[in-house]
This record gives C-alpha cells, sequence and structure tokens, in this order.
C-alpha cells in the first residue's frame, strides 16, 4: 500500500544545501508493519514527515511516495488534506508538544471526525468517547486538559487521534519517547493490538532496534540519510550483515547474556554532518571493519539474503572478528 521510490529530501538552496533523506527505497504492503531505526539525525523523523507532506516550505523533496498508488508528492492540497486522515495519519514524536494546552482533550480528538467525516457535534463526541476506551482510557478523560494527563496517557490520546477517521496507514515516530519502560510496554502492545484488529499498516521509527524486531515485521535500518540494510525484522536484530546494523543491535543489553549486561558495546564517534558528507560509504570513518575502498567508493544495497539487503563490502563474507565495536566501560 505503501511504495517510496528515491526519496530525497534537502533543506536550502544552492552552497548551503543540507541533504537529510537521501534516495530511500521502501515498500510497505497492506496490514505489516515496517521499522525504521537509526541514531539521532540520521533522518528517520525527516521521512516520517516527508510521507505526508508535512515538512516546511524550504524543504526540497523529490521522488515518489505512493499511497494506495497515488503519488503524495504530487496531490493537490485538498486531496492531500483528505490523505492525511483517512488514508495515513501520524503519531507525532513528544505528545505534549504534539496536543493543544488550551484545548480540552475530547475536542482535539472530535475535531478530526467533525472537519473529516461531517459528523455532528453529538456523533463526534461519540466517536471520541469510543476512540478513548479503544486506547484503554475512561470517556471521563473528554473532559480534560493535557496538563492533566501522564505521559502515557498522551500517548494514547495522539493515538486515539490518529485512529479518528480509520486510517489505512499508522505512522509511528518515536511513541515511545520519555515514557518509562512498563507505559513504554503498554503503549507498544495497544499499537501492536489495533493494528491487528483493524487491518492497519504501520511504520515505525525508533532509535531503539530491540523493540522494532519486537513490534515490527520487517526492519529498515537507517544512517546518514539513507537506508543501508533492510530486511525481516528478527535477522536483522540477531544478525545485521551491515557494521552499523551490528553496532546498534550490540548496544541493547540480551536477556540471558550476562556479558552484554555487564558492558553494553558502543559505537564510537558521531553521525556525520549532513552538511559535509565523508566521502565514499559515509559510514566509513566509525567503521571498525573499513576497507580503503570504502573511502572512495559509495556501497549500493545489495542482496544479503532471503528479503535482505545490506549497503556494505563485506556483505556475503565471512563476519570479521572485530566487525562489533569495542565495549562501552561497565556501569557503575
Amino acid at each position: 500500500m505503501l511504495e517510496i521510490k528515491d526519496l530525497r529530501v534537502t533543506y536550502g538552496t544552492g552552497p548551503s544545501a543540507v541533504p537529510a533523506v537521501r534516495g530511500v527505497d521502501l515498500v510497505l504492503e497492506s496490514g505489516r508493519k515496517l521499522g525504521i531505526a537509526g541514531e539521532s539525525g540520521c533522518g528517520k523523523s525527516t521521512l516520517a514527515l516527508a510521507l505526508l507532506r508535512l515538512l516546511p516550505p524550504s524543504a526540497k523533496l523529490t521522488g515518489q511516495v505512493l499511497l494506495d498508488g497515488e503519488d503524495v508528492l504530487t496531490m493537490k492540497w485538498g486531496r492531500l488534506r483528505a490523505v492525511r486522515w483517512a488514508g495515513a495519519s501520524i503519531v507525532f514524536q513528544g505528545a505534549m508538544h504534539s496536543l493543544n494546552a488550551v484545548h480540552r482533550i475530547g475536542d482535539q480528538i472530535a475535531e478530526p471526525v467533525l472537519l473529516h467525516r461531517g459528523a455532528t457535534p453529538a456523533a463526534a463526541r461519540r466517536r471520541t468517547v469510543e476512540l478513548l476506551e479503544q486506547v484503554g482510557l475512561p470517556a471521563s478523560r473528554a473532559d480534560a486538559y493535557p496538563h492533566e494527563l501522564s505521559g502515557g496517557q498522551r500517548q494514547r490520546v495522539m493515538i486515539a487521534m490518529a485512529l479518528a477517521c480509520d486510517p489505512r496507514l499508522i505512522v509511528a515516530d518515536e511513541p515511545t519517547t520519555a515514557l518509562d519502560v512498563m507505559i513504554q510496554a503498554q503503549i507498544l502492545r495497544l499499537i501492536e493490538q489495533l493494528v491487528a484488529d483493524q487491518d492497519i499498516s504501520l511504520l515505525m521509527i525508533s532509535h531503539d532496534l530491540a523493540v522494532l524486531s519486537d513490534t515490527c515485521d520487517r526492519l529498515a535500518v537507517m544512517y546518514a540519510g539513507r537506508i543501508v540494510e533492510e530486511g525481516p525484522a528478527k535477522s536483522v536484530y540477531d544478525a545485521a550483515e551491515h557494521p552499523y546494523g551490528r553496532a546498534l543491535s550490540a548496544a541493547f543489553p540480551r536477556i540471558g547474556d550476562l556479558a552484554s549486561r555487564r558492558a553494553p558495546r558502543g559505537l564510537p564517534g558521531d553521525p556525520p554532518d549532513p552538511s559535509s558528507l565523508p566521502s565514499g560509504c559515509t559510514f566509513h570513518p566509525r567503521c571498525p571493519v573499513a576497507l580503503e575502498e570504502c573511502a572512495r567508493e559509495d556501497q549500493p544495497l545489495r542482496e544479503a539474503g532471503p528479503g535482505r539487503q545490506a549497503a556494505c563490502v563485506h556483505v556475503g563474507a565471512p563476519v570479521p572478528a572485530q566487525l562489533s565495536a569495542a565495549p562501552a566501560e561497565p556501569r557503575p
């Protein structure tokens, strides 16, 4: 239902232009769940906003974003406005900043129903109560203001708003940000249940490979605006082909692996500045197994097994012993 073809997003023009997304190709089938992982600054959120043309006018978008065969990037305003609710909707990162602080929760959930469904106020109110119950909140919360809710409750409200007009696709941008572990688990289970019950497609963005591998069917790893690996979620998390994917996976402790709990592995260095990207493979300055050719030539995505792709010269070769980064110092 969603096909992204050579999507590119650039901020600014001329010599000061900054490429935030660089030639992304992805496919999401109806009723399936796709995760996108990567460090802060890799372009995940820009990609999410680009899918619904929610970026500022200064951003230049090229390529195609086909939603049920229609190109979102070339839609007229009226059609785009309808698609943003009935075709696809987004759960923004940071619920407190996404909700209007001076309006009651019920009014904010009812607004898209009134605008896009042409419902009466009474019907919109009934729909609001139904949505609150769907996400595990009592109907009385409709009269509350955002500051009167906990972080987990606000996130549930954001999910209710996203479901208001029965979209076929939900884009969830870091839906568990700033929530404690128990609440994160509740929100993730809620999203999974709603997606399954209502046959909704899900594109979830996170820096946490462990969360995405447990929630999604497929997983794409993003670095410096590009997809560097993509495949079945469990396979990518358990045995990534790209050194960056391996480093991300190794950063999380594993249940039953005492060594990973004592000293989670890390990755030295920082993501590159998008305005001044390294030559060749943009990951090579941080890569523990980079070759000379990696600094000269960028690596395209290549087949790395059934249904898998990775953009690395080592794809298909035995995994070098030093592929994971050096372990971080044990936490006290």
